[in-house]
């Protein structure tokens, strides 16, 4: 019996992302708009992932919203949409091996400059959720709840989840105790005691300060855990 597809609820006019953002854009003769976010900052486990979304002036995907609004169906749901509308979109990462070894500021830019170049087209301007610039390059704009207001960064941010939360599902298979398909390596109290029980995994960032409570002699660098909240 096939699957039922989840409907999509409907979004509030008010506080669904618009496309007001980049039409300004668009009006001063910038004409390739990224929309970019991330997702996975915050996670003990797996990579931080960045998406990048070019999103087309004359057509239009419904029920779009900041992947955080959505549940995991409903993102899956969007997913082939939102990627079959835009005009180019792509996702980088930083493994969990970068962001140890780099830190996170620069493995946020690492894996920026991979979504964008995954583009396959110039930038006029990159329009970024949040305060921090991680992009760089001189032509770029901070939105702060830009995923909420603006179309082509919500796009991105679905794009990225969707992406990252498929890479550790698939990773759950290979370590079923740690819950990663529920979790997507993000903290929570069964993870937490996964990780007393046995240690961290391969794909664990070793450079978190909750690693120095673990009985398994685990060692951090001593900067990486401090950039986590840079920006």
């Amino acid at each position: 019996m096939a699957a039922t597809v989840p409907a999509v609820r409907r979004a509030n006019r008010r506080t669904a992302p618009s496309l007001a953002t980049e039409r300004a854009f668009w009006d001063a003769g910038h004409d390739v708009v990224v929309g970019v976010d991330e997702v996975g900052r915050g996670a003990w486990a797996g990579p931080l992932t960045i998406g990048a979304a070019v999103v087309p002036r004359d057509k239009r995907v419904y029920k779009i919203r900041d992947s955080k609004m959505l549940t995991e169906p409903e993102r899956e749901h969007l997913f082939d949409r939102i990627a079959g509308w835009c005009r180019a979109w792509a996702v980088g990462h930083a493994s969990q091996e970068e962001c140890d070894r780099l830190g996170m500021t620069a493995a946020q830019k690492l894996a920026a400059r991979r979504a964008i170049d995954g583009l396959g087209l110039q930038p006029d301007h990159v329009v970024i959720d949040g305060n921090w610039d991680f992009v760089g390059g001189g032509n770029t704009t901070r939105i702060i709840r830009g995923d909420a207001t603006c179309l082509s960064i919500a796009a991105a941010s679905i794009l990225a989840k969707v992406t990252r939360d498929r890479l550790m599902r698939a990773e759950a298979e290979h370590f079923p105790a740690y819950d990663f398909e529920l979790n997507k390596g993000y903290p929570c109290p069964r993870h937490k005691a996964a990780l007393r029980a046995f240690g961290p995994t391969s794909i664990h960032r070793r450079s978190w300060v909750f690693m120095e409570s673990l009985p398994w002699g685990v060692h951090r660098p001593p900067l990486a855990q401090a950039e986590l909240f840079i920006g």
